[in-house]
């Protein structure tokens, strides 16, 4: 279980059961809390809003939040770090002290463990790319080695033209392809969307 789910699974256990007047103010507790266990919940509630205005649109579909909510948390994505963003992101704790955000909370942990796994994928990834653009022959004889069903000679063609870009200072199309035939090659899975937004880091 990572931190984050973590901290909600404790959050639930404390959290109390609440009723609102149609004016969506509380209106009573079934078990009444105090103030400062009141701050906490919705201290986490809004940490949660954060969070998600912090994924991607489709990223965000997948929580299948209420309309509401899902309007609001794309409005304050947009926002600057100002008054009114958090104005709007205490409008969402308070929508989502109206409902059960466990299932959210555990859908959002499994994009958080699988954003992380991208990410780490990505880095092999980078990292086989970049030892073989600097050494050449040696690190492909040591990826073949480990990869024997590899396609040779489609490799030393996306290293030689990606090896030709990169002194000419062209744009990294080779290198790109370069990039995807590895990931392939390793049989990773990540995420297309946040490998999109890192690679875009070198070009």
């Amino acid at each position: 279980m990572t931190d984050f789910a973590a901290f909600y699974a404790q959050w639930f256990d404390m959290i109390e059961e609440y009723e609102y007047d149609e004016e969506d103010d509380v209106e009573y507790y079934a078990v009444r809390p105090n103030k400062t266990q009141l701050k906490r919940d919705m201290a986490a509630l809004f940490e949660l809003g954060e969070k998600m205005s912090e994924l991607t649109v489709m990223q965000l579909s997948t929580l299948e939040l209420p309309e509401n909510i899902h309007k609001a948390v794309i409005e304050v994505a947009g926002m600057p770090h100002k008054g009114a963003r958090k104005r709007l992101l205490k409008f969402i704790a308070g929508q989502l002290h109206k409902i059960d955000v466990e299932p959210i909370v555990e859908k959002l942990a499994r994009l958080e463990n699988k954003s992380a796994h991208a990410v780490r994928e990505h880095h092999i990834v980078e990292r086989w790319r970049d030892r073989l653009m600097a050494e050449g022959n040696d690190a492909l004889t040591e990826l073949l080695d480990e990869y024997p069903d590899a396609d040779r000679q489609h490799l030393r063609q996306l290293l030689r033209n990606a090896q030709k870009e990169a002194e000419t200072a062209r744009p990294p199309k080779s290198s790109r392809l370069l990039y995807r035939y590895l990931k392939a090659l390793f049989k990773f899975e990540a995420s297309e969307e946040v490998i999109d937004d890192l690679d875009a880091e070198d070009q």
